[in-house]
Protein backbone atom coordinates (compact mmCIF):
# COMPACT_ATOMS: atom_id res chain seq x y z
CA UNK A 1 0.00 0.00 0.00
CA UNK A 2 1.29 3.40 -0.97
CA UNK A 3 2.03 5.90 1.85
CA UNK A 4 0.76 8.80 -0.26
CA UNK A 5 -2.51 6.93 -0.82
CA UNK A 6 -2.87 6.50 2.95
CA UNK A 7 -2.01 10.18 3.45
CA UNK A 8 -4.70 11.09 0.93
CA UNK A 9 -7.29 8.95 2.74
CA UNK A 10 -6.30 10.57 6.05
CA UNK A 11 -6.56 14.06 4.58
CA UNK A 12 -9.97 13.43 3.01
CA UNK A 13 -11.32 11.57 6.05
CA UNK A 14 -10.18 13.82 8.88
CA UNK A 15 -7.91 16.60 7.62
CA UNK A 16 -5.18 14.74 9.49
CA UNK A 17 -6.81 14.80 12.92
CA UNK A 18 -6.06 11.62 14.88
CA UNK A 19 -9.02 12.06 17.22
CA UNK A 20 -11.60 13.09 14.64
CA UNK A 21 -15.15 11.82 15.10
CA UNK A 22 -17.65 11.46 12.31
CA UNK A 23 -20.77 9.75 11.08
CA UNK A 24 -22.71 10.65 14.24
CA UNK A 25 -19.78 9.54 16.41
CA UNK A 26 -19.74 6.05 14.88
CA UNK A 27 -16.41 6.65 13.11
CA UNK A 28 -13.23 7.60 14.92
CA UNK A 29 -9.65 8.52 14.20
CA UNK A 30 -7.63 9.85 11.31
CA UNK A 31 -9.16 7.25 8.97
CA UNK A 32 -12.67 7.44 10.45
CA UNK A 33 -12.84 3.72 11.19
CA UNK A 34 -16.16 2.10 12.08
CA UNK A 35 -16.55 -0.82 14.50
CA UNK A 36 -17.40 -3.18 11.63
CA UNK A 37 -14.01 -2.62 10.02
CA UNK A 38 -12.26 -3.69 13.21
CA UNK A 39 -14.54 -6.72 13.50
CA UNK A 40 -13.88 -7.74 9.88
CA UNK A 41 -10.11 -7.37 10.21
CA UNK A 42 -9.94 -9.25 13.50
CA UNK A 43 -12.09 -12.10 12.21
CA UNK A 44 -10.22 -12.40 8.91
CA UNK A 45 -6.67 -12.06 10.20
CA UNK A 46 -7.02 -13.36 13.76
CA UNK A 47 -5.81 -10.04 15.12
CA UNK A 48 -7.02 -8.39 18.31
CA UNK A 49 -7.42 -4.72 17.46
CA UNK A 50 -9.60 -2.77 19.88
CA UNK A 51 -11.93 0.12 19.18
CA UNK A 52 -9.52 2.37 21.07
CA UNK A 53 -6.83 1.54 18.48
CA UNK A 54 -8.62 3.88 16.09
CA UNK A 55 -6.97 6.74 18.02
CA UNK A 56 -3.54 5.53 16.95
CA UNK A 57 -2.47 6.67 13.49
CA UNK A 58 -0.09 3.73 13.18
CA UNK A 59 -2.73 1.15 14.10
CA UNK A 60 -5.38 2.90 12.00
CA UNK A 61 -3.12 2.63 8.96
CA UNK A 62 -2.48 -1.06 9.69
CA UNK A 63 -6.22 -1.72 10.00
CA UNK A 64 -6.94 0.17 6.78
CA UNK A 65 -4.29 -1.71 4.81
CA UNK A 66 -5.51 -5.09 6.05
CA UNK A 67 -9.14 -4.22 5.34
CA UNK A 68 -8.41 -3.11 1.80
CA UNK A 69 -6.16 -6.09 1.18
CA UNK A 70 -8.94 -8.35 2.41
CA UNK A 71 -11.64 -6.89 0.15
CA UNK A 72 -9.66 -5.70 -2.87
CA UNK A 73 -6.07 -6.99 -2.96
CA UNK A 74 -5.32 -6.08 -6.58
CA UNK A 75 -7.35 -2.94 -7.20
CA UNK A 76 -6.31 0.54 -8.26
CA UNK A 77 -6.36 3.52 -5.90
CA UNK A 78 -9.71 4.80 -7.22
CA UNK A 79 -11.42 1.50 -6.44
CA UNK A 80 -9.65 1.15 -3.10
CA UNK A 81 -10.81 4.62 -2.06
CA UNK A 82 -14.40 3.78 -3.00
CA UNK A 83 -14.25 0.57 -0.97
CA UNK A 84 -12.73 2.36 2.02
CA UNK A 85 -15.50 4.93 1.90
CA UNK A 86 -18.40 2.63 1.12
CA UNK A 87 -17.50 -0.82 2.43
CA UNK A 88 -16.80 -4.06 0.57
CA UNK A 89 -19.19 -3.11 -2.24
CA UNK A 90 -18.34 0.59 -2.14
CA UNK A 91 -16.87 0.47 -5.63
CA UNK A 92 -20.42 -0.15 -6.90
CA UNK A 93 -22.04 2.73 -5.01
CA UNK A 94 -22.41 5.99 -6.96
CA UNK A 95 -22.08 8.05 -3.78
CA UNK A 96 -18.44 6.97 -3.36
CA UNK A 97 -17.26 8.50 -6.64
CA UNK A 98 -16.77 12.05 -5.31
CA UNK A 99 -14.81 10.73 -2.33
CA UNK A 100 -12.49 8.71 -4.58
CA UNK A 101 -12.04 11.72 -6.84
CA UNK A 102 -10.98 13.83 -3.85
CA UNK A 103 -8.45 11.15 -2.83
CA UNK A 104 -6.94 11.03 -6.33
CA UNK A 105 -6.83 14.82 -6.54
CA UNK A 106 -4.85 14.92 -3.29
CA UNK A 107 -2.44 12.36 -4.73
CA UNK A 108 -2.06 14.33 -7.98
CA UNK A 109 -1.45 17.53 -6.04
CA UNK A 110 1.40 15.73 -4.28
CA UNK A 111 2.84 14.41 -7.56
CA UNK A 112 1.83 10.77 -7.28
Amino acid sequence: MNEIFLAALIFVESSGRDLARGDRNKALGCLQIHCGVITDVNMHYGTSYKLSDRRSRKKSKEICMMYLDMWAPDEDFYTLARIWHGGPRGHKKPETKAYAKAVLEYMEKHDI
